[in-house]
């Protein structure tokens, strides 16, 4: 549990009124700061995403395999959180986008007033250049960011295949607050005691009608269905807001 996210209110002590209060007026915060990033985003011609996972899920891997595929005829930017150390926007910013690595120092979770530093930050690196897509790869935690709204219009949650295929059941918030799944790393599933089925199963358990699709960016099985997702996004530049 981090010292500042609302992380608190499943705690045993939730029922002290002082820690109730403060994290109401925390997430009341955070909540008004992510409307204003949804309008600023907007205000840019750009639909943003929150990528969701656990850690070593494959987030970054898919951004790289999906700037390659989309950089040629969409602007993307890109914001990075982690607790320490700017690996993986160094790996964006290989790829020849504009990405911004916010380090949060031990929390576990983005926030909205990050990620609006970050929206500022990430509108200079482009240099006047469009931005259709802007994807915010959250730090990897399957908890606490499902609890906060960044300001963004598509939530996405990555399972991977050496994860299991119980996670659905095990962090429900999480994926019931999704608007797309991703199962990750395809390629390996020969290879790992993991049911799609099941998997799959669970997460209609939680929202019958949510999206899943199964993927590896290694290989590119599956990939086309990823990028249709976010063409039609982009078509479509409606946002849908949580």
């Amino acid at each position: 549990m981090c010292d500042i996210c609302g992380c608190q209110l499943h705690e045993h002590h939730h029922h002290d009124p002082k820690v109730v209060e403060v994290n109401r007026s925390l997430l009341e915060a955070n909540q008004k700061q992510a409307e204003a990033n949804r309008h600023y985003i907007e205000h840019m011609g750009a639909v943003a995403i929150n990528l969701i996972s656990s850690p070593g899920s494959g987030k970054t891997t898919l951004l790289e395999r999906t700037i390659d595929e989309l950089k040629e005829s969409c602007g993307i930017g890109v914001i990075e959180g982690d607790i320490e150390t700017e690996r993986d926007a160094d790996r964006i910013r290989a790829k020849g986008v504009p990405a911004v690595q916010l380090t949060t120092g031990g929390a576990c979770h983005l926030d909205a007033p990050m990620v609006h530093g970050g929206l500022h930050v990430l509108e200079h690196l482009a240099k006047g250049r469009r931005l259709d897509l802007i994807f915010i790869e959250n730090v990897g935690n399957l908890v606490c960011p499902a609890t906060f709204d960044l300001g963004e219009h598509q939530r996405v949650v990555l399972l991977s295949s050496p994860e299991g295929s119980d996670k659905p059941a095990k962090y429900p918030a999480t994926f019931k607050s999704a608007d797309l799944v991703l199962i990750t790393k395809s390629d390996l599933l020969p290879h790992f005691d993991f049911s799609v089925e099941e998997a799959t199963s669970q997460v209609h358990l939680l929202k019958p009608e949510l999206e899943i699709i199964t993927l590896s960016a290694t290989t590119g099985d599956g990939f086309l269905r990823w990028l249709t997702y976010l063409r039609r996004l982009l078509a479509q530049r409606l946002p849908h807001a949580h």
